[in-house]
């Protein structure tokens, strides 16, 4: 896992796969907070904009995914 943070654009950004990996597909998590998935499904990263705003001085936060079928490119019901 890598974090990055761009002070000039106020963009975060958290690879869980290989460091510049291409995503297939970008979900909205909530407003602001963005998970890139590749193309066999799996969640490389997340990118957080305006992450100031978002996370003010913090550096620990939660983001809760809901189940999606990526395959059909819904939420899963619960």
């Amino acid at each position: 896992m890598k974090i990055e943070f761009d002070s000039e654009r106020d963009l975060l950004y958290i690879w869980f796969g290989e460091v510049g990996a291409k995503s297939s597909q970008t979900v909205t998590v909530v407003p602001g907070v963005h998970a890139d998935i590749d193309a066999s499904g799996k969640l490389i990263g997340i990118e957080v904009i305006d992450a100031t705003e978002i996370l003010g001085n913090k550096l620990q936060f939660e983001v809760s995914l809901p189940s999606f079928d990526y395959t059909r490119n819904v939420v899963a019901s619960a």
